[in-house]
């Protein structure tokens, strides 16, 4: 009886968690993670004592730092313009602007494109991919999903699926059936594209709408102002991934 006491207490007083790393407060998340990750109190079961284990904010998808109940899609702890869940995508300091100290916030970084790990000017991957099924357009950095917008595709599967890039540009290229495409971005060497909702020429601009459903002739019509974000953000030869 007494070895079986010594035993659970033993066991007990030992920081242990589910994959058998260390884990000094018992809060389910290991010391390492806490540290490099989190940057939660790894002797505190409760960083921020709302009340909640860090583990159980974490896993519902709140901050671990703020006793506000505030989501880590929202929350930015270290005011660099980088949500604290983006900021865990990322891989960057969730409680430092800048993580690479090289004078630029991690949200800076982010939106011109470059890594927030590295001091150098490294530009990251960037991708757009097409739900047609969902009428949505997706944009990526570095496999990261950074927004979605709704589109409008071509009527009858008239929307070629598959790996493309952006061949050309043109603020504002005229269409052959009579009409302009705004912010216009080429794909498959020109013959369909991504573009703002067509104009006539006489200002009136076609299928506002329509968004979230296929109308078009075969190309991807965005909403105003996500057209010109899209056409601002995406340099020649991105990569499309129409599906």
């Amino acid at each position: 009886m007494r070895l079986l006491v010594f035993i659970l207490i033993l066991f007990f007083a030992l920081p242990v968690s589910a994959n058998l790393l260390p884990d000094s407060d018992n809060d389910g998340v290991p010391d390492i993670d806490e540290i490099e990750i989190y940057k939660t109190d790894p002797n505190d079961p409760d960083t921020d004592n709302d009340g909640y284990s860090d583990w159980l904010e974490l896993n519902l998808g709140y901050s671990p730092h703020t006793a506000e109940s505030v989501k880590l899609s929202v929350n930015d702890m270290d005011e660099d313009g980088l949500t604290d869940a983006l900021e865990l995508k990322f891989g960057t300091n969730i409680l430092a602007a800048d993580s690479d100290n090289d004078g630029f916030k991690d949200g800076e970084e982010i939106d011109n494109g470059y890594d927030p790990l590295n001091k150098e000017k490294v530009r990251l991957e960037k991708r757009l991919e097409i739900n047609l099924a969902e009428q949505k357009l997706s944009y990526f950095l570095d496999g990261v999903r950074l927004g979605t917008f709704l589109v409008s595709s071509g009527v009858n599967n008239s929307t070629p699926r598959g790996h493309y890039a952006v061949s050309n540009k043109h603020p504002k290229a005229w269409s052959s059936y009579g009409l302009w495409m705004p912010y216009w971005m080429g794909l498959n060497e020109g013959r369909i594209g991504i573009h703002e909702l067509p104009v006539w020429p006489s200002g009136y601009v076609e299928g506002e709408d329509h968004l979230g459903r296929p109308v078009s002739h075969g190309c991807i019509r965005v909403g105003k102002e996500p057209a010109e974000f899209l056409y601002n953000w995406t340099p020649i030869n991105t990569g499309v991934f129409i599906y």
